[in-house]
């Protein structure tokens, strides 16, 4: 799992998915400014998690996939990947962006992408700590246990 958190929203959904991902199949979590070309060689699977800024995934995530963009295109095609949007109002933006990433590195979409409304429309709500819903957070382990169990089951 690759993620990045500005205000503690996607972070919250990363731990969530990783929780439930722990019971299927091993896991690990890496932050986005330390995730490298060797982390996504040594995955069976990715979940792609960060907040939508200015209609575009974060700053930080785009940095990982500049950074490992081609030293892994063409080592991992047909592996599987999901996604996950922690958004003020919209996350289209962001999704998209993995979405066209993950199809130039032809990984296996398996889920549609999580996208997480806050509804932060101010500049205060927006640089506010993130609360996520108790029944969000239930979706974003539903999302890890999926492919935590379809890796372990070997269906991806």
């Amino acid at each position: 799992m690759i993620w990045h958190s500005a205000t503690g929203g996607s972070e919250a959904m990363v731990l969530a998915a990783y929780g439930a991902a722990q019971s299927e199949c091993e896991v690990r979590m890496i932050a986005a400014a330390s995730a490298g070309a060797d982390d996504l060689l040594s995955a069976d699977g990715y979940l792609f998690v960060c907040p939508e800024n200015l209609a575009s995934m974060s700053g930080m995530m785009k940095d990982f996939f500049d950074r490992t963009y081609y030293p892994v295109l063409g080592k991992i095609e047909g592996r599987p990947y999901a996604s996950m949007i922690c958004a003020g109002s919209d996350g289209e933006g962001a999704a998209r962006q993995i979405a066209r990433i993950a199809t130039g590195w032809r990984l296996k979409p398996v889920a549609d992408p999580l996208i997480i409304c806050t509804h932060a429309q101010t500049p205060e709500q927006i640089l506010a700590p993130k609360v996520i819903t108790d029944t969000d957070l239930t979706r974003c382990q539903e999302v890890g246990a999926m492919l935590g169990a379809g890796l372990a089951m070997g269906i991806f």
